[in-house]
């Protein structure tokens, strides 16, 4: 059968090319539906694929750091006796005789402060904003006033307080020592994570660190 020509009108020929590209569009636009329907089905599965062997890692490390923590309770306390030391410290490292393998299980602290850090603060300032008597002193006095700015959770740096104190006591003035001296009192260190660290030694002597983050591994 031969193809038939048709013949149309200009008019006629504009609708039909209006027809044609109206119909790629929508051919276009479900095309990318469909392709992001499969993509988003494709998330899903892998997902799922993924999740189970994940949680599991997490509570296989889970009940690995408890397990230590439990394991050296003990040890840590005998530690303490034996060697006649109170319990201060912010990690313990054990390492085997043989030396090829430690462990160190420690805590993070965060710096934070009860509400009396207010009056040290206060105190301070007082006593820094009388000495700034020109644009000079006033420059000076704003760097050190930076030392008693607050982090994103409120709290002062305990480095920075530090700096503080040894500034105070080059002063010899009582107003700036005490306000500092209330800043240190206010101190209220809190523990935020604990951790475990494992180690052994390669072939080099050298430590090596077994990877217990999904970051590490």
């Amino acid at each position: 059968m031969e193809n038939e020509i048709v013949t149309m009108t200009p008019e006629e020929r504009k609708e039909f090319e209006a027809f044609l590209a109206e119909k790629r569009r929508k051919e276009a636009v479900e095309r990318e539906a469909a392709e992001r329907e499969t993509y988003k089905t494709l998330v899903d599965e892998s997902i799922e694929a993924c999740f189970p062997s994940l949680k599991s890692t997490s509570e296989q490390l889970s009940d690995g750091k408890k397990l230590c923590y439990n394991t050296f309770a003990q040890v840590v306390d005998m530690k303490a006796d034996v060697y006649g030391i109170k319990d201060g410290q912010k990690s313990h490292t054990f390492t085997h005789r043989n030396g090829k393998m430690r462990i160190t299980l420690g805590n993070y602290e965060t710096d934070n402060y009860d509400d009396t850090v207010n009056v040290g603060i206060e105190k301070v300032k007082e006593y820094l904003k009388s000495l700034a008597k020109d644009d000079e002193s006033k420059l000076l006095v704003g760097g050190v006033l930076k030392l008693l700015s607050r982090d994103q959770k409120g709290n002062l740096k305990a480095s920075r307080v530090l700096q503080l104190r040894k500034m105070a006591e080059q002063s010899g003035n009582d107003q700036f020592i005490d306000g500092v001296r209330i800043i240190e009192d206010a101190y209220r260190p809190a523990i935020s994570k604990t951790y475990v660290k494992a180690e052994y030694k390669n072939e080099q002597n050298e430590w090596i660190a077994i990877p217990l983050g999904m970051t590490e591994a």
